[in-house]
C-alpha cells in the first residue's frame, strides 16, 4: 500500500492551504493510500533547534548533536515521530503559502530539526546516495501574488527560483521532486467580481486535485545534477550546466 504523508505549514486549517490539504487526503484514499499528517502549527511543532532538545549542551554544534542523539537513540521525541513518518511514507505532499519569498518559518524550521545528520543523511549518504531514494514529494503552494508577477521576469520574483532551496533540501537527502503545483493570487483582500472569481478558481484547484494525485507518478519531475556531474572539489564540469537553473 502506498503511504502518503501532508505536511501543512498553515497556521489555519480552515484556509485555503488547509482544504487544499484536506482535498489530498481525500484523493490519496480514494486511491488506497494510507494517509498520515503533520499538521505543524496544530502539532504545535518547536521549529527552533537548540541545545535544549539535547539536555542543554553548553557548547551546542547541531550536527554533532544531532548525530550523536541518532546514535544513541536519543532523539527527541517530537521529532523521532516526524522521521518515522517520512521513513514510512512513499510520497510527500507539502502545502503551504509563500510568505516574505520562501515558505513560513515552521516549514524551514521542520526541516532543521527532523531531517536529522545521523538519522536521514550522513556525509556519505546524500543525493545519489541519500537515504530517502525512492521517495517523491510534491509541493503545493499558494502565492499572494499574480502568475505574471511570479515568472520568471515578474517583480516578485520567479517562484521556481524562490521554491529551489526547499526542493534542493529534499533531493539532499535523495528524493525526487515533482514540479511544483501553485495557486496564485490567494489573499483576502478580493471584494466582489474578484472575491466571487478568485472563489470559483479555488474550489476549481480543490475540484481537480484528484486528478493530480492520480496523476503523480507521471507529473513532471525537478531535474537536478547528479553525482557525477561535480569534480572532486563539488564544482560542476562544464560551464553551461548550472545546479540552479533547470532547462525546460
Amino acid at each position: 500500500m502506498t503511504v502518503t504523508l501532508i505536511v501543512l505549514a498553515h497556521p489555519n486549517r480552515a484556509s485555503f492551504n488547509g482544504a487544499w490539504a484536506e482535498a489530498t487526503a481525500t484523493a490519496c484514499e480514494a486511491l488506497g493510500h494510507e494517509v498520515i499528517w503533520s499538521d505543524l502549527v496544530a502539532l504545535g511543532f518547536d521549529a527552533v533547534e537548540g541545545a535544549g532538545h539535547y539536555n542543554g549542551a553548553a557548547a551546542f554544534d547541531p550536527l554533532k548533536a544531532q548525530e550523536m542523539a541518532a546514535q544513541q537513540g536519543s532523539v527527541p521525541t517530537d521529532v523521532a515521530r516526524e522521521i518515522a513518518k517520512i521513513q514510512q511514507a512513499d510520497r510527500i505532499v507539502f502545502h503551504f503559502p509563500m510568505w516574505w519569498f520562501a515558505p513560513p518559518a515552521v516549514l524551514k524550521g521542520w526541516f532543521d530539526r527532523v531531517l536529522m545528520h545521523g538519522a536521514l543523511h550522513t556525509v556519505d549518504e546524500r543525493f545519489d546516495r541519500g537515504r530517502c531514494r525512492g521517495k517523491a514529494a510534491l509541493f503545493c503552494v499558494t502565492t499572494g501574488a499574480t502568475d505574471i508577477e511570479s515568472g520568471p521576469d515578474g517583480k516578485e520574483g520567479n517562484v521556481d527560483m524562490l521554491l529551489w532551496p526547499t526542493a534542493y533540501t529534499l533531493r539532499y537527502l535523495g528524493m525526487a521532486v515533482l514540479e511544483p503545483v501553485v495557486v496564485h493570487g490567494v489573499h483576502g483582500y478580493h471584494e466582489g467580481a474578484g472575491k466571487a472569481a478568485l472563489e470559483q478558481r479555488l474550489a476549481g484547484v480543490l475540484g481537480g486535485q484528484a486528478d493530480v494525485m492520480s496523476g503523480f507518478d507521471a507529473h513532471v519531475r525537478m531535474r537536478f545534477n547528479a553525482d557525477v556531474d561535480f569534480d572532486e572539489d563539488g564544482r560542476l564540469r562544464g560551464a553551461s550546466v548550472t545546479p540552479f537553473i533547470r532547462p525546460r
